[in-house]
């Protein structure tokens, strides 16, 4: 840009010709002239005065109003204040331009122009005051908005004065004025220079005590906070207050250290991106994903260029979706507790105080910490309480005898295989017949294992309607189905670490047994209504009375969960084939019953014992069990001299209950014992007294076994 000095103009006047335009005041007869002499002394201390008093953009804006009355040529005047990024916005205007065009005024208001834009950066350039041609800088193309309200303003002339305090330049003011003094527009820029600076600083001490007050109470509540919603609450409250922008993501590090999975997020500021700003919630990152591992492994917050990640050339879907929102910029900053990591918080906004995010992560991270470490503790409190309410019932029901009673050849068998396999995880099949005393085994297996030191979980699949097992199992989240008011965890989650027994495993319905299946393969489960996956570390123990590999050959039972549970087989013996222990077991029935009911029973007589081990037992154990008890209550001496078998005083018409000598299948013999028993009390299947009592099944169970056994109405009850 080319300058000239010269002297011609009038004596004690310099002129200044920069691109075609001169610093020497043109003199506008019908815009009143200057301002005389006498004029000047009173206006110019008043309006310096007005300026220097002013404390507020609002009081300086009305300072400078009010002083452009008495400049007769003046047509409103804009001060745009400068950054450091090379930009300008506005500062303050003339409120009477708003008449010209509010539309254009809103819009210089809110835009962040460029300084190199062709005026702003000349003037700043310059060290004095330039003249412009509105409509020849608008014929350049130049569409800055201060211009076009100059046009619509019908102002041909402005003057544009860099305002300097120091080295300093802080802003630039813009006279719509053709004709102006030049030792007043340099005191009125001297002043309203001194005025900005004093303001912006007034307003920074400002900012500074409301972020440090918001800051404060913020903490304060941190302190408080318990739960993810009122974290949510404060965070999106001091976000906006103190940044005026709102949180995107939180992703907190998983138990594994390796899973970031989102904690907390913000749909409402995606406007219509709702749904793909969902399926990225859905997908799983993990530490090493390129955008968090730069963050976890940086000191502060980082800033991305979503234009420079998307030019990178990889198929990243969170800068895709910053691309689609519009974004210039993207912030990633780590959530620490001290030198660990526990996840990150990503903003999507163009500009953000780095002090002030930095000390608000470190409010969240507080928070986060304590939340968790909350919600761990009170899943610890849960787990207990869960363990202790099982015990409970589990002591109503457990065989009150500490070890298995049996010490023939049989026996000695199950007793080698427990030792061989208790001290590893594998799953252990225990089958055998109703009675046998697999629920023992199991515990004997259990207490034998590096598990002992936790609770073994029992499960009876053949108890619990089908609609209701996948919840007593895998455990249900809050709302996933009707009558869930609560989360509650299933027996897998409460077996963890532990061993879970599932109890007549054959009577799990194929629609479930697939899912059983998949969490025996993969060690992981979800619960009802949940998205999470849980990881479980379970030992199985699984029985049934049934043959299993006659129910999948019959498609009742799914073969690869037949193979994944036969592992490790036991086979109980029934009471039949080990005729010796009939006598140590009797003897251990009858302390226990004697103590229990306050009998002296001493022993059983040698008739009795004869009897005993004559008959068949097809409900083995427990059935010898409760003909003990009963034997017991009936004695009127020490000795037990009578017991009464099923199969005495049999009418004539009645299948007679088999007998070794007249071997039959073990389905013959369930149903003509469960037949028996049904007659006994009187066609009565559940409730008090009812078959499915003495038999100890649930009625569900023993409805079952008679339409599977083909037992009807006509076969128990007689009118």
């Amino acid at each position: 840009m080319k300058t000239s000095t010269t002297n011609t103009a009038a004596p004690g006047r310099k002129t200044l010709m920069v691109a075609g335009y001169t610093n020497e005041r043109p003199h506008f007869p019908e815009l009143g002239g200057q301002i005389s002499e006498a004029r000047e002394q009173r206006f110019i201390p008043d309006f310096y005065s007005e300026i220097a008093a002013a404390r507020s953009r609002n009081e300086l804006s009305r300072a400078l109003r009010n002083g452009m009355k008495g400049i007769p040529s003046a047509g409103g005047f804009l001060v745009q204040q400068v950054h450091s990024d090379q930009t300008t916005t506005n500062y303050i205007y003339d409120e009477s331009l708003e008449t010209v065009d509010s539309a254009l005024v809103r819009e210089l208001v809110t835009a962040k122009l460029p300084l190199r834009d062709g005026l702003q950066d000349r003037v700043l350039q310059s060290e004095i005051p330039l003249f412009f041609s509105v409509s020849t800088e608008i014929a350049r193309g130049n569409d800055a908005p201060y211009l076009q309200i100059w046009k619509k303003a019908g102002i041909q002339i402005v003057t544009g004065t860099a305002l300097r305090t120091g080295d300093q330049q802080p802003g630039i003011l813009w006279l719509g004025v053709a004709d102006i003094d030049m030792p007043l527009l340099q005191g009125i820029c001297t002043h309203v220079s001194i005025a900005m600076s004093n303001i912006t600083m007034k307003e920074e001490l400002l900012r500074r005590e409301t972020e440090a007050a918001f800051l404060h109470t913020f903490s304060r509540e941190i302190a408080a906070i318990r739960t993810k919603d009122d974290l949510q609450s404060a965070i999106s409250q001091v976000l906006h207050n103190v940044l005026n922008i709102r949180l995107a993501i939180i992703r907190t590090i998983d138990a594994d250290g390796e899973t970031l999975s989102p904690y907390l997020f913000d749909e409402s500021m995606v406007g219509d991106q709702v749904e793909g700003f969902r399926s990225l919630m859905a997908r799983k990152l993990d530490i090493h994903h390129p955008l968090s591992a730069l963050v976890l492994q940086n000191g502060g917050p980082v800033v991305f260029n979503v234009s420079e990640e998307a030019a990178k050339g990889a198929e990243e879907p969170i800068v895709r979706f910053w691309e689609s929102l519009g974004m210039e910029q993207a912030f990633g900053a780590p959530l620490r507790m001290g030198d660990t990591n526990i996840g990150t918080l990503w903003l999507l906004t163009n500009e953000v105080n780095m002090p002030v995010l930095n000390s608000i992560c470190a409010q969240i991270s507080i928070a986060i910490s304590n939340i968790l470490a909350n919600e761990k503790l009170l899943a610890y409190k849960q787990q207990l309480e869960n363990e202790n309410d099982y015990l409970r019932e589990q002591i109503k029901t457990i065989y009150d005898f500490s070890g298995i009673v049996g010490s023939g050849a049989q026996m000695q068998k199950v007793y080698r295989l427990i030792t061989q396999v208790a001290a590893s995880s594998s799953t252990v099949l225990l089958t055998g017949e109703t009675g046998t005393g697999k629920e023992l085994v199991a515990r004997a297996v259990h207490n034998a294992s590096p598990r002992k030191s936790r609770l073994m979980v029992k499960v009876n699949c053949a108890a619990l309607p089908a609609h209701l097992i996948e919840s007593e199992l895998f455990g249900h989240e809050k709302g996933a189905f009707t009558g869930a008011i609560d989360r509650r965890i299933g027996k897998f989650e409460l077996a963890n670490n532990s061993t879970l027994f599932l109890d007549e495993i054959g009577e799990m319905p194929l629609e479930l047994q697939v899912k059983l299946l998949r969490v025996l393969q993969e060690r992981e489960l979800e619960r009802v209504g949940g998205k999470s996956t849980i990881k479980v570390d379970v030992r199985i123990i699984a029985a049934t009375n049934r043959d299993l590999e006659a129910e999948v050959q019959a498609g009742r039972f799914r073969a690869d969960l037949f193979y994944r549970l036969n592992v490790f087989p036991i086979h109980l013996p029934p009471l039949r084939e080990r005729a010796e222990d009939i006598e140590p077991l009797a003897n251990a029935f009858i302390t226990k019953f004697s103590k229990q009911n306050g009998r002296k029973i001493s022993g059983i007589s040698a008739k009795v014992l004869k009897a005993l081990k004559s008959y068949h037992w097809p409900g083995n154990v427990r059935e010898l069990e409760h003909l003990v008890e009963r034997a017991i209550l009936l004695s009127e001496d020490a000795t037990i001299r009578e017991v009464h078998l099923p199969d005495r005083a049999r009418p004539e018409n009645e299948v007679a209950l088999p007998h070794a000598a007249f071997p039959q299948t073990l389905e013959q013999i369930e149903k003509s014992y469960i037949i028996e028993v049904l007659k006994r009390c009187g066609g009565k299947i559940s409730g008090v007294g009812g078959a499915a009592e003495v038999l100890e099944l649930p009625g569900t169970t023993l409805h079952s076994k008679m339409k599977k056994l083909g037992i009807l109405k006509a076969d128990y009850f007689n009118n």
